[in-house]
């Protein structure tokens, strides 16, 4: 029998995420605990290449899922955004966990860069006429990365950003992730488990609303 997959909930008010434990980027919302897992289900088949493309695999067909914890959320999570952090990421991971980690966010770059390569520069409009087009989504991805790495502890400033542009970004990030760099402590800084986990699904949750939108 298939074993159960670890995943945690994020409950907001009138959005609740869920994520899989293992599988940073891997999280889906809904209105409710059940569409938050069922979406998980029905992403599992997109994920899968992300997880390939780090050289790992996913259950075929992973049981039922284990709610191993649940959180409350915020306005960012009503907004649309998985904006808590799960005790489970305030854990110290090994350092094969977080090699691991890392290779999954550089995935999940790979992914939104080649789904962008293949996507027109001009997106089909959302319901309501709204959308960003490929390459200002891209460039929102990137801008929020930025950000991301202060938040992780980087040391990244405006100046860096604007000198050395999104791949000096994302190495400073996936240094920390990996474990090749300490950042300093401060409470306010992500633990490294939230910020894969935050990092990926931006980029992965962009990247799969191009391809619905091309």
């Amino acid at each position: 029998m298939a074993r159960a997959e670890p995943v945690y909930l994020e409950l907001g008010r009138r959005r609740v995420f869920a994520a899989a434990v293992r599988w940073p980027g891997w999280c889906r919302s809904g209105q409710t605990e059940e569409e938050a897992l069922d979406g998980l289900s029905e992403y599992q088949s997109r994920y899968a290449p992300v997880a390939e493309r780090a050289g790992l695999r996913i259950p075929a067909r992973p049981g039922s899922w284990d709610v191993i914890e649940r959180v409350k959320g915020s306005a960012t999570t009503d907004f649309g955004a998985p904006g808590s952090v799960p005790d489970l990421d305030r854990q110290p991971v090994t350092a094969a966990e977080a090699r691991r980690l890392a290779a999954l966010v550089k995935a999940a770059w790979a992914e939104l860069a080649a789904v962008a390569a293949a996507s027109p520069a001009s997106l089909r409009k959302g319901p309501r006429g709204g959308g960003r087009d490929r390459d200002k989504m891209v460039a929102h991805v990137e801008n929020a990365e930025a950000a991301y790495a202060r938040k992780l502890g980087t040391g990244v400033t405006a100046a860096d950003i604007r000198q050395h542009g999104i791949a000096f970004v994302r190495a400073g990030i996936e240094e920390v992730l990996a474990g090749a760099r300490q950042p300093p402590d401060d409470p306010r800084r992500w633990p490294a488990p939230y910020g894969a986990r935050r990092v990926a699904w931006h980029a992965l949750d962009h990247a799969w609303e191009m391809q619905d939108r091309s």
